[in-house]
């Protein structure tokens, strides 16, 4: 006979990793789409809250110091599923899944430092965020039903400002773009395999690209100045307005996530996950900003994007959970996550980061647990720039920490 490790007394151990298994830096990702939940035995519910904190500071190319640019961030995710009978389960799922803060300040290239200008003192400052309602239907297959397949609808909920500001975006300081929220729908996909008396789940889970549709109003104070050789009519060069209020196409990434877990012995158990992010596809393209930028030959036909990434994200992160008694189970795990290029936009000035984390889990109740846990992150070094490709600023030895704390309830 096999080795049989009771999932039931592994049980505090299986959700203590998530608490701390928090925060993405590649691109705007945030909160890795955990679907963990949808998988967990009988009727489930949790309800996540995530802190982060990053000192991201650095020199701009005049030699001018940063101050940390990384605003703290702070998010929730809920999760509910519930068995219909021994094959179909539901569940419903939220959480924020991309986002950014960052906010410049002092004397360097990021902040207007022109004293005529009605912006002068202010800084660079991005603020991006995003919501998911996932509603996912499971049906178990197979004699012993260890296998699952699962699917359902997506909405998604996006915002975002933008302000760019000082002589390091050269014409463009003082570009301002306001992104009003817009909702739209994609879907999700997965398949999974348990294997109960060792603990064993293994799950792959494809979401789709969401494509948005929203309303922006951009400012950008030079363009007139900034003219034309190509106008969009014949009858001399075009001359482009400072305001506009128009619509803006944002087409949020698909990604890929597999979750492994196995039982080592009784009392522990092994997780890995691994997340994929095609962050090269994406792009924030307004409108007036690109065309303003056709003013340069150098940048026709396309012109520029306001955001894009060069390269996609790979997220790794590897754990142990370990159950000291049978109401507390702790836990460990190390990451590394790519990032999405270097140099990378000056908005979001981090090459990846490799991670540690720490995490605790006690059941209080027969049903109810909750748990708590926290990350160290080592930020990669990362040159920033500006759309045009031009390094403008350069951010070193940087690090940051996520907390975590979530209430749990299950009934099997």
């Amino acid at each position: 006979m096999g080795a049989n490790f009771n999932l039931k007394t592994l049980t505090v151990a299986l959700a203590a990793l998530s608490a701390a298994s928090i925060a993405s830096a590649a691109g705007l990702d945030r909160s890795g789409q955990d679907i963990t939940a949808f998988l967990q035995d009988g009727t489930y519910a949790e309800t996540v809250y995530t802190y982060l904190d990053a000192d991201v500071s650095g020199k701009d190319s005049s030699d001018n110091k940063i101050d940390d640019i990384a605003e703290s961030y702070d998010f929730f995710r809920y999760g509910v599923k519930a068995d219909i009978n021994d094959t179909f389960s539901v569940g419903i799922l939220y959480d924020e899944p991309f986002g950014a803060a960052a906010d410049y300040s002092g004397n360097n290239n990021f902040v207007d430092q022109n004293p005529l200008s009605p912006r002068n003192g202010e800084g660079t400052n991005v603020e991006v965020r995003t919501e998911n309602i996932t509603g996912i239907l499971g049906a178990k297959l197979g004699e012993n039903k260890n296998f699952q397949i699962y699917g359902g609808p997506v909405a998604q909920r996006v915002k975002a400002n933008v302000k760019l500001r000082g002589t390091a975006y050269e014409v463009a300081n003082g570009y301002t773009t306001n992104i009003n929220a817009d909702q739209d729908y994609g879907w999700l996909a997965g398949v999974a395999y348990s294997k109960p008396e060792i603990a064993l789940q293994a799950a792959l889970t494809y979401r789709s690209e969401i494509e948005h549709n929203a309303n922006a109003f951009e400012s950008y104070p030079l363009a007139p100045r900034v003219g034309g050789s190509i106008p969009p009519v014949a009858g001399g060069p075009f001359v482009f307005p400072s305001t506009r209020d128009g619509d803006i196409e944002i087409t949020t990434p698909k990604s890929v996530n597999f979750d492994f877990q196995t039982g080592i012995n009784p009392t522990m158990l092994a997780t890995a996950k691994v997340r994929w992010v095609p962050w090269s596809d994406f792009a924030i393209v307004p409108s007036l900003y690109n065309e303003v930028s056709t003013a340069n030959p150098a940048y026709r036909p396309d012109g520029l994007s306001l955001v894009s990434y060069d390269k996609d994200q790979w997220l790794v992160e590897l754990g142990l959970a370990k159950r000291l008694t049978p109401a507390l189970a702790v836990t460990g795990n190390i990451g590394w996550d790519s990032g999405a290029g270097n140099p990378v936009s000056s908005l979001g000035p981090i090459d990846g980061y490799y991670s540690a984390g720490l995490g605790a889990k006690y059941n209080f109740t027969e049903n109810w647990a909750i748990s708590a846990g926290g990350k160290y992150l080592w930020f990669g070094d990362a040159e920033g720039q500006i759309p045009s490709k031009t390094v403008v600023s350069n951010f070193e030895d940087n690090d940051g920490f996520a907390l975590g704390m979530k209430l749990s309830y299950q009934a099997k």
